[in-house]
């Protein structure tokens, strides 16, 4: 096409339009990879092995880094090559993939899409395969986050009640942040693009959070601690201070703005609140009893409801 311009035109204005068409393509090519969404990496099934999973003619060596100017990633990497344009089902077709570290294809010539994760972290850069064997580096940008949570004073927190959840800072369009990972184990590292991300840490199941925002920085451990202000109560319906406890007793707490955060049916209701004001309901055999709780931050232990006149309340109030 370019020849057949050149002769219907003077050479200096043919070899014009033949940048403005290469440099046109150029843009739309690029925009076009910036516009690129790739599918969740849930959508696709593990692979089974390190190893050569698509063959040509074009050796390809492809290895990453966490930053512009580290070490190759040697281990925990996920390879995944795509062709550029979807395919039937509005998918891009998957021709090769592998884990490790640096990872090596045959691919037929072409252009290729290729996306390289490492825990939550990854990147996606478009290559072109020929006919001469060739290398090409991705940086992923990354760094690891690794959290955990105490009490107040430094008190270590039971790691089978502790876990935290990752969220995006930002928030969508319906003004709720995008769950990255949940139920993230203290200690744990997990892998993440460099950025701020919104964490929620929860010490037991019912009201005991904490929010906070934490940046990851590239190619750094950024390790954080969060302190919770609860503490971990046992709640026991008693006939005498100090009694055995009753069984078949059921069991709500309510707030201070009266609504039911938790229910429980046992002798024994073991949880964990957050510091504050609360009203306890024990109800046992058709008989109500109630009793005023303040929680104090760190301060765990056995909460006793005496079964007594005192604390009994009209059926009929304690079920409103």
């Amino acid at each position: 096409m370019f020849f057949g311009l050149r002769r219907l035109l003077p050479t200096a204005l043919g070899a014009t339009l033949c940048v403005a068409l290469a440099a046109t393509a150029h843009a739309k090519d690029a925009d076009a990879l910036d516009k690129l969404k790739l599918p969740g990496m849930s959508t696709y099934a593990a692979p089974r092995g390190e190893g050569q999973l698509a063959r040509g003619e074009g050796d390809i060596q492809l290895s990453a880094q966490l930053t512009d100017k580290g070490e190759d990633i040697t281990r925990g990497l996920v390879w995944r090559v795509f062709k550029p344009e979807p395919g039937t089902d509005g998918k891009l077709p998957l021709v090769a993939s592998a884990r490790g570290g640096t990872a090596a294809f045959q691919l037929e010539p072409g252009s290729y899409l290729v996306h390289a994760s490492y825990g939550r972290a990854g990147a996606t850069k478009r290559i072109t395969v020929g006919r001469e064997p060739k290398r090409e580096n991705l940086v992923l940008d990354a760094g690891g986050l690794k959290l955990d949570a105490t009490l107040a004073g430094g008190i270590r927190i039971p790691s089978d009640k502790l876990r935290f959840s990752i969220y995006e800072s930002r928030s969508g369009k319906d003004d709720e942040k995008a769950l990255i990972i949940r139920n993230v184990q203290p200690n744990s590292v997990v892998r993440l693009n460099a950025g701020v991300y919104h964490v929620v840490s929860n010490y037991g199941s019912i009201n005991a959070v904490i929010r906070s925002d934490i940046r990851v920085e590239a190619g750094k451990l950024t390790e954080a601690t969060v302190e919770h202000r609860a503490a971990e109560i046992t709640l026991k319906l008693v006939r005498e201070p100090g009694g055995e406890a009753l069984a078949d007793t059921s069991w709500s707490v309510l707030n201070e703005s009266g609504d039911s955060i938790k229910e429980a049916v046992g002798a024994f209701a073991p949880m964990v609140l957050a510091e504050g004001n609360y009203t306890i309901i024990a109800k046992n055999r058709d008989r109500i009893y109630q009793k005023d709780l303040t929680v104090d931050a760190g301060k765990n232990g056995e909460v006793e409801v005496v079964a007594s006149e005192a604390s009994a309340v009209d059926p009929a109030e304690g079920a409103d």
